[in-house]
């Protein structure tokens, strides 16, 4: 992109983000807030805020972009990338699919009629949970620990941490994920002990954070790994890439497809309403809208996404 196209579009986001803010934020009411964590259920559903990022570290902010939240399922896209740093491709790919698996994310159908029995791909839950369990450390505390510190550099946040009331939630309620768990290591995909390898799961996904470090985490992923305000390579440029692109197959659960038609940039959606998008080489991009649709995606959220992409020609298709 030129200077000039980035100022061009800087200018316009200038002048209509606000607008373009207020005119999704009356998608919330289409939505509901998640309440099977129950922590989760104490969120407005009338939240909508954004924040893009170029990079040099500018932003562009409207709405509710101060309001802070949990990552959730979008920590996967973050430990499968630690997780390939720390085993490889093959070990990884040993232990979870790369197929989209148009079941919902907490479905367990498919590994019992489907061999072998692993995780269709790394961003629905089962699959999230197998990669929990491939994160180094000789105790529960040092994974748990290397992987906020991972969060922390890639956002540039070192006061990135864990919510505990939305960890104690997830975890006292989370009985189709222990489910899930057992299921796995029946199945011989985990190795660690059902308790220690989901106290890991929920712990990354109750990582608090706000559009703004959503943002910063994808510029990292829209420049393939290198941090362009700090100009330092975060993450190898390969690992960024199967990340970006389970992000397309999978990214928005089964609405994937979907999304790819309308707004047609890798994305990862979370049940706190976050979405982290990105326009690759251009601008990293964080929101969050708690209210949900039945795919479990930011009804407010996709919708904006949806006219920033045509307003700018962001598809990539």
């Amino acid at each position: 992109m030129s200077h000039q196209q980035h100022d061009n579009t800087w200018r316009l986001l200038q002048d209509h983000l606000d607008e373009w803010v207020n005119l999704s934020k009356a998608h919330t009411s289409e939505g509901h807030v998640a309440s099977y964590i129950p922590e989760l259920a104490n969120a407005s559903p009338d939240i909508l805020g954004i924040c893009i990022m170029d990079s040099e570290g500018n932003t562009k902010v409207s709405g509710d972009s101060d309001f802070p939240f949990t990552l959730q399922s979008i920590s996967k896209v973050f430990t499968l990338i630690l997780a390939l740093m720390d085993n490889g491709e093959e070990i990884v790919f040993s232990k979870v699919g790369m197929e989209p698996t148009g079941d919902d994310f907490n479905s367990m159908l498919k590994l019992e009629l489907v061999e072998p029995g692993i995780p269709f791909n790394p961003l629905i839950n089962a699959g999230a949970i197998a990669i929990s369990s491939l994160i180094k450390g000789n105790t529960t505390d040092e994974q748990i620990d290397r992987i906020l510190h991972f969060f922390q550099h890639i956002a540039d946040n070192p006061s990135l941490s864990i919510n505990q009331h939305v960890f104690r939630s997830e975890s006292d309620t989370a009985h189709r994920n222990r489910s899930l768990a057992y299921f796995l290591k029946d199945n011989g995909v985990l190795d660690g002990e059902v308790d220690d390898v989901l106290r890991v799961y929920f712990s990354h996904c109750s990582v608090e954070v706000t559009c703004t470090d959503l943002a910063r985490m994808a510029l990292v992923l829209a420049h393939n790994g290198v941090d362009p305000i700090r100009k330092r390579r975060l993450i190898p440029r390969r690992f960024v890439q199967i990340a970006k692109t389970f992000m397309f197959t999978c990214g928005m659960y089964n609405a994937s497809g979907e999304f790819a038609m309308n707004v047609g940039l890798p994305a990862k959606s979370g049940v706190s309403g976050s979405i982290l998008t990105m326009v690759p080489g251009q601008y990293g991009i964080g929101l969050v809208g708690p209210a949900l649709n039945r795919k479990g995606n930011s009804t407010a959220g996709v919708h904006l996404l949806g006219i920033l992409s045509q307003e700018f020609d962001w598809s990539l298709f």
